[in-house]
């Protein structure tokens, strides 16, 4: 990657995210080879905007410096990554691979040593933030892999984020990435059922949220929600249930390889998977109000 010239980006998987994260490269002139997608519209965006289309992973390793993958499930990563005609087989030697998706560590670190015997390199970088905010580039970026990589790709990375990070070695984002959404999911799980309950009592749900929110309890997540439940605007934290319950469920697997019991996430899990269950899946996590309201009404 020479100093002052931008590297050639590949980018896999336009969905929410990645399609944001692609606008925001574009306008800032990255030269960009994207690949087919379930959902044809970001992909022909892209294209009339100068990204070159290709028709396999393959194909953006082999036209890259730099490959990012932004798509939903370890399982999709590993089959980008390993599949027939996927990104090692045209991965070439110097070349870094991204996954700002949300995976399991074990299996990032098994791709990152892949990766290497092919003489290039692979970090982890999850992301904190919206979609609206990865396009004005104000993601928050929690970085993982050799120090020396990840200062190769650091001007990149700071033209997508407000806020890069590197967190320690590879696997060590998507680690802390399960963590935090743990933590998150719980708050918005326990909000929404807050809410919900003031409802049953005769509680105005503002009041409920102004009061609580004059304390030690108000935080962002508190908010998103409060703007589900109050504001009626679910859309503003572009959020699944479905990524939710995904995100919860590979945290409760990192703590059985750990060898020990998450004493907290049970509860979670099954709430967030109640609700993909009941027809929820696709709908914005603030929307958990609206599921758990339901439930106590039926009951």
């Amino acid at each position: 990657m020479a100093d002052g010239v931008k590297p050639q980006i590949g980018f896999i998987g336009l969905g929410l995210m990645g399609s944001a994260m692609v606008q925001r490269l574009q306008d800032l002139g990255y030269d960009l080879t994207v690949v087919a997608h379930r959902n044809r519209a970001p992909i022909e965006k892209a294209v009339s905007r100068g990204a070159k289309e290709v028709k396999t992973p393959a194909e953006v390793a082999k036209n890259s410096e730099i490959i990012m993958l932004c798509v939903d499930t370890s399982a999709a990563v590993e089959a980008v990554m390993r599949g027939e005609n996927g990104v090692l087989e045209g991965l070439q030697a110097g070349s870094v691979v991204i996954d700002f998706g949300t995976s399991i560590p074990a299996g990032t670190r098994a791709l990152a040593a892949e990766c290497e015997k092919k003489g290039a390199t692979m970090l982890d970088a999850p992301l904190g933030r919206t979609p609206a905010q990865a396009v004005d580039g104000l993601l928050n970026i929690m970085t993982a892999g050799k120090t020396e990589d990840f200062e190769r790709v650091k001007p990149v990375l700071e033209d997508l984020g407000e806020n890069v990070f590197h967190v320690g070695p590879i696997g060590a984002g998507h680690t802390l990435k399960l963590i935090n959404n743990f933590f998150g999911m719980t708050m918005a799980c326990a909000m929404s059922e807050a809410f919900a309950m003031a409802d049953l009592a005769g509680l105005d749900r503002g009041t409920l949220y102004n009061v609580m929110s004059a304390g030690p309890l108000k935080s962002g997540m508190m908010e998103f929600i409060k703007i589900g439940a109050v504001d009626k605007k679910p859309e503003n934290m572009a959020f699944s249930i479905a990524n939710a319950g995904k995100d919860v469920g590979y945290y409760s697997k990192m703590a059985d390889d750990f060898g020990v019991p998450s004493l907290m996430s049970p509860s979670v899990k099954s709430t967030l998977g109640l609700a993909k269950a009941s027809g929820y899946g696709e709908k914005m996590v603030p929307e958990m109000v609206d599921f758990i309201a339901d439930i106590f009404k039926k009951d």
